[in-house]
């Protein structure tokens, strides 16, 4: 019986040492802190010239920036998109370009910044940015750390205040909220860190050494707010402005003798204080263009208290303008530019109107640059610029509108050809259509600068054998036709216009009318988001009752 007793105290002493040792295994894995140090690069995930971009705090891992010569820079195509769209590489020309309200800058890879150091660097078939030059001309916040293995780049874009508080007693700054998570930093007593979120045991900070990491909030109190101003100073662009609701009407000119119909097309308008005849038609990819204006015309249109704003445009010419290399050249645009200038002061020109349309993709960069670069002569000269665009839609976001809304005096959407030769048959303009286009453009350009295009025409639909084609007819002509084919038009409240439909043999043809009412009712959105006023196409497409309509109130 000793025996069996003395066994039985035996094991459980064991036990208990055992289970007691289990228990101080196990409190000591879940309690008692690691020591395990994160492997920088591998957190910052860089390696050799990499340099880690903290974009508001946040890394971003699918770009790097780069150390060169002992400094950092940052990816072109990155700034572009993230930071400042205003940066501009000339690949043709090896030319950086960066266009100011009144001014244009221009360094290729010799120019150096204040430090001896290149402003752009070309490696590897990317362009390269000097990190402090961006920071020059963008309102953002920069901090680098560049001693350590892990080097990286603090970008803040907000000026908020930011939550901080100081460190009461030594303390590491963790990968994640836990003691078991790997260390990144230690911080000392007295030191400062930004508080970025807040947990219940834990909170997310920033270090003054540059580590984004997780701290216990016992070992923090709280301290003042920390405060950012601001000193970049945003690009003031001093816009040109009629002064009152514009009226314009297009005028279509195809040759010398066609200026010559504007005073008779002319007299029957009213309230039009603009005509813009489309005078010049770019020719090729250089930068040169047909020139059709005559002086004679702009004193006649002076005379009647209306300006001229030329048309430029790129489809008169077809497939021999290229708009993806014209606008792709510092040296065609430069080119274009003068020349516009030169016929603007020869023709006593009151302004330019912008008619660039169908271009690729590829194109839509170079092109808004041009209307930067273009923007700061018109600027110096007091001359008018304004641009045509099409209805807001996600194939054409490339147009920019909003930026045209920043550098141009106007923005004319042509709230028309919502259905078009070779689609399917439906309305030029539909009430919805135009209604939808002016909630999408004054998401994107300021109403002041908003001036928007209807159309004094419509299309006769026909339909054969299971084939459709359209034809374009003026609104005068439309209506004649309908008396002479004797076609009924019922309202149709879905489209805000007259519909008709009639079958001749084995044709059928089909009219969305734009007249009197369907014009009304457009006008009546105009006036109703107060925008800078309207633009027609095209002058003589009119019945004279219309202008009644059309003119500003």
């Amino acid at each position: 019986m000793k025996r069996f007793l003395v066994s039985v105290l035996t094991f459980i002493g064991v036990f208990l040492i055992l289970g007691g040792g289990t228990l101080v295994f196990w409190l000591y894995h879940k309690y008692v802190p690691s020591k395990e140090m994160a492997n920088q690069q591998d957190w910052f995930q860089v390696a050799g010239n990499q340099v880690a971009i903290m974009l508001d705090n946040e890394l971003i891992e699918d770009t790097k920036g780069r150390w060169i010569d002992g400094e950092v820079y940052l990816p072109l195509e990155w700034v572009q998109k993230t930071l400042n769209e205003k940066f501009y590489w000339d690949n043709e020309e090896k030319l950086l370009i960066y266009t100011l309200p009144e001014e244009i800058i221009y360094a290729d890879t010799s120019v150096m910044g204040n430090g001896g150091k290149p402003l752009v660097v070309e490696q590897e078939n990317q362009i390269w940015l000097l990190a402090g030059l961006v920071l020059n001309y963008t309102d953002i916040r920069m901090e680098r750390y560049v001693e350590e293995e892990a080097r990286r780049l603090f970008i803040d874009t907000k000026w908020d205040s930011v939550p901080k508080a100081a460190i009461t007693k030594k303390e590491m700054v963790r990968v994640r909220g836990g003691v078991k998570s790997a260390i990144l930093t230690e911080v000392k007593e007295n030191e400062t860190v930004q508080i970025l979120d807040t947990m219940e045991n834990w909170s997310k900070v920033r270090t003054e050494s540059g580590y984004v990491g997780y701290i216990r909030n016992m070992r923090m109190e709280d301290c003042p707010d920390q405060y950012f101003i601001s000193t970049y100073q945003k690009p003031i662009y001093t816009n040109i402005s009629l002064g009152e609701p514009v009226c314009l009407v297009w005028h279509q000119v195809f040759s010398q003798q066609a200026n010559d119909t504007m005073e008779a097309l002319m007299a029957v308008t009213k309230g039009v204080n603009v005509i813009a005849p489309t005078w010049f038609m770019l020719t090729d990819n250089e930068g040169n263009y047909e020139c059709l204006a005559d002086q004679e015309y702009v004193d006649k249109a002076h005379a009647m208290g209306v300006q001229v704003w030329a048309v430029v445009d790129n489809f008169n010419k077809g497939q021999q303008v290229q708009s993806e290399l014209l606008f792709s050249k510092n040296s065609a645009r430069t080119k274009l530019i003068a020349s516009l200038m030169a016929d603007v002061k020869k023709y006593d020109l009151d302004g330019i109107n912008l008619d660039i349309e169908s271009i690729k993709k590829e194109a839509g960069p170079h092109y808004v640059q041009f209307i930067r670069e273009l923007s700061v002569s018109c600027r110096k000269e007091g001359v008018i610029l304004s641009v045509d665009n099409t209805v807001p839609a996600a194939y054409s976001e490339f147009y920019n509108r909003e930026e045209q809304g920043r550098v141009a005096d106007y923005v004319i959407i042509m709230a028309y050809d919502e259905h078009h030769s070779g689609g399917e048959a439906g309305s030029v303009a539909s009430l919805g259509y135009v209604k939808k286009g002016i909630e999408d453009t004054l998401k994107m350009v300021p109403k002041e600068k908003f001036i928007n295009g209807i159309p004094f025409y419509t299309r006769v639909w026909e339909e054969e054998g299971g084939n459709t084609s359209a034809t374009s007819m003026g609104i005068a002509a439309a209506k004649e036709w309908v008396q002479a084919k004797g076609m009924a038009l019922d309202w149709d409240k879905e489209t805000g216009q007259y519909y008709g439909e009639l079958q001749e043999g084995n044709k059928t043809y089909r009219l969305w009318m734009e007249e009197e009412q369907s014009i009304s009712m457009k006008m009546d959105l105009i006036w109703e988001n107060d925008l800078a006023g309207v633009a027609c196409w095209k002058l003589g497409f009119e019945t004279p009752e219309l202008w009644n309509i059309v003119k500003p109130k």
